[in-house]
This record gives C-alpha cells, sequence and structure tokens, in this order.
C-alpha cells in the first residue's frame, strides 16, 4: 500500500478482540457486551476486568479483584513530594503524564517480554489503581490542601469521590460515576489507545507506554474536548444565543466542540445514556434543568437541523463535561483526567493484547522533499 491516508483513517493497525463499533447502528460493545448492558449490570471493576481477561469475573475474582485495587491504591511518597514540586497552575493531564510516567522508575522490571508473570500482571492493576489516586491528589495539592490517603474498603468510583472531597458521597453520585467509568473504560484505536500501543511494540515498561497514551488523550481534539464543550456553552450563555452562535461557527468553518466522530453516523451511544443520565438525576431529585444544560439541549437541536445529513451528532464529550461540573462539582481542568482514569483499563488491555503477539510499528512515508543532490564544496 503506498497511497497516503491522512491521520491513518480507516487504516487497520492491528487485529484486536477488546472492543468493537458498529458507526451506522450507534453501537459500542467490549468483548461483544454492549456498553447499555453493562452499565445497567456491571461495574467499573467488572468492566475493567473484563477488558483485560475478556471474560466477566466470577463473584469470587471480582471481589479478590477490588481487593488488590484496594491494596495497591497508595502512592509513593516520592511521587506526592513529586506533585508538591510542580506549578499549582499546570494542567492536571500534564502532571498525570508527569507522574504516571515517573512510577517506571520504581516499577522497571515489569517487563513486557513476560506480560502474564505475575510482576507484570501487579503492575497493570497498580496502573488503574494508582491512577484514581493520582488524579485525587491534585485536585487538592493544586488547590494547596494535602491529599486525603485512599480507603482500603471503598469501591473505586466511591474511594476516588472520598478522596477528593474528604466525605462519603451519595450512593446516585457514586453509580452516576461508576457509569461514566465505564462508558470511558475502552473505545477500540482511539489516539490514545494507539500511541499506547506504539510505545509498547517497543517493548517498553507498561508506566511508559500508559504515559503515553495520557500525553495524546490530553490534546483537544481528543479527551481534552469536554473542556472546550464547556467553554463554549458558557459563551453561548442562554438558549436563544446558541442559533446565532453555531451559524457564525459553521459560516467561518470553526469546530462545534463535542459534535462529531470519526467512528459514528449516528449520535455516539455513550453521549445517549450520558443525557440520560443528566436528566433521571435532575428529575429524581427535583431540580430544574441549569441554563447550561439547557443551552446543551438547544444546540443538540440546532446541529440536528443543520449537521444531520453530514452525520454529526454528539459524541461522549459533550455532555460528559456537564455532568462533571453539575453533579460531581468537579472543575474543568480536572475532566480530562478524570476520562484518563476510566480509559486505563482499557489501555491495560491493548498493552497486553499489543505485546502479547508484537511487532513493532514502522510505517512508510510518501517522501515529498528535494531529489538527491550533492554538497557544494568551494
Amino acid at each position: 500500500m503506498k497511497d497516503y491516508v491522512p491521520g491513518l483513517a480507516g487504516v487497520p493497525a492491528t487485529k484486536s478482540e477488546i472492543s468493537s463499533i458498529d458507526g451506522e447502528k450507534g453501537i459500542l460493545a467490549y468483548r461483544g457486551y454492549s456498553i447499555q448492558d453493562l452499565v445497567e449490570h456491571s461495574s467499573f471493576e467488572e468492566t475493567a476486568l473484563l477488558l483485560m481477561h475478556g471474560e466477566l469475573p466470577t463473584a469470587e475474582e471480582l471481589e479478590d479483584f477490588k481487593h488488590i485495587l484496594q491494596k495497591r491504591n497508595e502512592v509513593k511518597r516520592k511521587i506526592r513530594r513529586l506533585l508538591w514540586s510542580l506549578p499549582p497552575n499546570g494542567h492536571s493531564m500534564d502532571v498525570l503524564q508527569t507522574a504516571i510516567a515517573s512510577m517506571a522508575t520504581f516499577y522497571p522490571d515489569a517487563g513486557a517480554s513476560e506480560p502474564d508473570s505475575a510482576f507484570t500482571q501487579n503492575a497493570l492493576i497498580k496502573i488503574i489503581s494508582t491512577m484514581s489516586t493520582l488524579v485525587a491528589m491534585w485536585t487538592r495539592i493544586s488547590r494547596g490542601y494535602d491529599p486525603i490517603p485512599p480507603s482500603n474498603n471503598m469501591d473505586y468510583a466511591e474511594n476516588f469521590l472520598y478522596m477528593c472531597f474528604g466525605e462519603k458521597a451519595d450512593e446516585k453520585i457514586i453509580k452516576l460515576l461508576d457509569v461514566c467509568l465505564i462508558l470511558h473504560a475502552e473505545h477500540t484505536i482511539n489516539a490514545s489507545t494507539f500511541s499506547t500501543m506504539v510505545t509498547a511494540s517497543t517493548l517498553a515498561n507498561p508506566f511508559s507506554s500508559i504515559a503515553s497514551g495520557v500525553g495524546t488523550l490530553a490534546g483537544p481534539l481528543h479527551g481534552n474536548a469536554n473542556e472546550n464543550v464547556l467553554i463554549m456553552l458558557d459563551e453561548i450563555g442562554p438558549p436563544k444565543n446558541a442559533r446565532a452562535f453555531i451559524e457564525d461557527r459553521l459560516k467561518n468553518k470553526k469546530v462545534i466542540w463535542g459534535m462529531g466522530h470519526r467512528e459514528y453516523k449516528t449520535k455516539d451511544p455513550r453521549a445517549t445514556i450520558l443525557e440520560q443520565l443528566l436528566k433521571d438525576y435532575i428529575n429524581s431529585n427535583g431540580h430544574t434543568l441549569s441554563e447550561r444544560f439547557e443551552t446543551a439541549l438547544e444546540v443538540e437541536s440546532i446541529c440536528n437541523e443543520l449537521l444531520s445529513h453530514k452525520g454529526v451528532y454528539p459524541n461522549v464529550d459533550f455532555y460528559s463535561g456537564i455532568l462533571y461540573a453539575e453533579i460531581f462539582k468537579f472543575t474543568k481542568e480536572h475532566f480530562t483526567p478524570i476520562f484518563a482514569m476510566a480509559r486505563s483499563a482499557g489501555w491495560v488491555a491493548h498493552w497486553h493484547e499489543q505485546v502479547s503477539h508484537n511487532k513493532i510499528f514502522r510505517p512508510t512515508q510518501i517522501y515529498t522533499g528535494k531529489d538527491f543532490r550533492s554538497y557544494p564544496v568551494s
């Protein structure tokens, strides 16, 4: 193949058993299970094990996994000191990438040459477990507060909220976060997963590989888009301003954040679930819609009118930021790290799959520079 395909769009780069997308029907499945079923019946911990091992765990296996996550969720003192040494206004994704990369120095024997060894498997679990601790830690350190140590008897979502806010969260809030983590845990070969796989293909330490994924997720065209959705909605203001704003963006060929996805020709199923979660929570608690959420619904309606013929619909980022800000009370700089927390399960699964049948990635190029020429000698 010698044709140039910008962004490698649609070019198969690997074979995988981990997840699948039917973009025409708007279906996303992990190991054959639809996300709708997983959201209704599973938990983030069970979903993570499914992604890693290929099958749903038994009740005993799930309890063992939860126990291991709880045992391995502490962060070493030197990494805490590293975070305290960073500028408090540094972006949380840069901090997270730095912290995860530094962990490779503590686990240098987590080798890709033996991906099924007990040591390497423990390192992969350590990544998932520690990710939530690091994200929660920075939400406090960046504000000048001491981190809250992780609990050893709380489930993943509950523990994360406890470490962020220092109190037990409402059960409805815990369930909402658990659903968000499931929805963001995996999404085939997206940019951050691909960069994780490329790094893994060199047989790099898994912490280094996941740090590659974190850095890629930080970009505004990938995970960071949910921050920009919130900025856009606040810029629009009340719903009555939405049409003029959207029409102006389209006229000037500017991005409408949270709209469109390369894989889906219909509405992203994750966006559908998040929108309904927001509505159900608001209705069950007797709240009225916030202006921001009303504006989002109006933006979606206008974009359906103007863009649906092009297959452009809301993606997962369109509603996730609203949920994080208005229900969980996170500020926007922490949205993408929460995304990374969830996606760590998928990254770990792809790291293992890649190194288990490894071939280093080495794409070619189409050279467009000068013809061969001689160096001028005076």
